[in-house]
């Protein structure tokens, strides 16, 4: 363990961070209070670790908002930590679902036991790593204070030898990366992870359970009986989640789930949905998002927005008129513009376009190099799509709706 990371959790280290914190908020650069808590003496291996700490935090805010100030993690376990906005939603179903007790099985910093403790759910989180289960220990004594509840003992050991205990409710997100704090590598084999899913899948059987997975789960791998939520927050995909018993829904085994400034929006379906026929170009395309893909309802998309697929197998819709969804980006097609690269760079210079958004599907290119090659100048800006329609490459120019 690396030295000083410890202490962190103690009333000395709690209050450094309270300290180093105030500098911040003074303006101090942290190279500056660096230099002044090394003069007043603090322990280098503790001020190290309570620098470190800080930048955590800060970084933190992204997923937990403001409350990630007062918050302890390890580079790891933020890393994993689930969003916010998507440990309420599991939270909630676990109280639709009418379960008071939910066992948090392998907590990490307890991102799901908050939701929980805020939706009135009482967690029963358990955590391996004796670090990263004082510091859940910690923020959850935080927030169960301000909701007024009994702070939850986490259980320190193996998740699959303590088991769920007297819950009425299980949630579990393995760990898919190899042990420690930070420096930490992908598990190739789901086959690794920590719980297993077998012991995950063995549980569902017999406990209302979820698991969160990552959003590019193979499909082989989703049980019959579990409902598949894919879940994006503000555009990025960030999970996929299995439910299974009363957390999945009746007729529903596929779900996308999209989060943009905290409004939620759905679409679901009985199973995967057939693809629209593939129609061409239209005066509207759609990009569907991470979570539509991933969860294949684009054809269900398609239908909602009378769109059909720009070309087969390539997860573009196109249509005659503009419906604004909150399950896909939408462009006004403007042009259709030369491939070939040199004729390209003439067209966009033409029009002037020196700030240039390139997105391509079906298209082997490297947008990043595209652009440095194309030499944009001008006062315009402009979305370049890079595709197939109609058997045959094109380049669209677009503007966002």
């Amino acid at each position: 363990m690396t030295p000083g990371w410890e202490e962190l959790a103690t009333p000395a280290g709690l209050g450094l961070l309270d300290r180093i914190a105030a500098e911040r908020d003074a303006g101090r650069s942290l190279d500056a209070v660096s230099r002044a808590l090394r003069a007043a003496g603090v322990e280098p291996a503790l001020l190290a670790a309570a620098l470190t700490q800080e930048e955590l935090r800060a970084r933190a805010v992204a997923k937990f908002g403001e409350r990630a100030r007062g918050m302890l993690f390890t580079r790891a376990a933020l890393e994993q930590a689930t969003r916010a906005e998507a440990a309420a939603l599991h939270a909630e179903r676990f109280r639709a679902a009418g379960c008071a007790r939910v066992a948090d099985l392998g907590c990490g910093i307890g991102a799901e036991s908050l939701a929980l403790i805020a939706a009135g759910v009482a967690p029963l989180p358990v955590e391996l790593d004796p670090l990263t289960a004082a510091f859940a220990a910690h923020n959850l004594r935080a927030a169960a204070a301000r909701a007024g509840a009994p702070a939850p003992e986490v259980r320190l050991g193996d998740a699959e030898a303590l088991g769920p205990g007297d819950a009425d409710g299980a949630f579990l997100d393995p760990a898919r990366r190899t042990a420690g704090h930070s420096d930490t590598r992908r598990l190739a084999s789901p086959d690794d992870y920590s719980p297993s899913l077998r012991f995950a899948f063995g549980l569902a059987e017999r406990l209302p359970t979820g698991v969160k997975l990552g959003p590019g789960l193979d499909r082989e791998l989703i049980p019959e009986t579990a409902e598949a939520q894919w879940v994006s927050v503000d555009g990025q995909l960030v999970e996929t989640g299995l439910w299974f018993g009363p957390l999945a829904r009746p007729g529903i085994r596929r779900a996308a789930t999209v989060v943009r400034d905290g409004t939620v929006a759905e679409l679901t379906g009985p199973d995967d949905a057939a693809d629209a026929e593939a129609r061409g170009i239209g005066a509207v395309l759609y990009e569907p998002d991470g979570a539509v893909i991933r969860a294949r309802l684009i054809g269900a998309l398609a239908e909602r927005l009378g769109a059909g697929m720009l070309a087969e197998g390539i997860a573009y819709l196109s249509a005659d008129h503009h419906i604004p969804t909150p399950f896909a980006s939408a462009f006004r097609v403007v042009a259709e513009l030369p491939v070939r690269e040199r004729e390209l760079r003439r067209a966009l210079a033409d029009r002037s376009i020196g700030a240039l958004e390139i997105k391509k599907r079906g298209a082997d290119v490297d947008p990043a190099q595209l652009r440095k090659r194309l030499k944009l100048a001008g006062p315009h800006r402009a979305t370049l799509i890079l595709t197939r329609a109609e058997g045959r490459r094109v380049a669209l120019l677009a503007e966002r709706l």
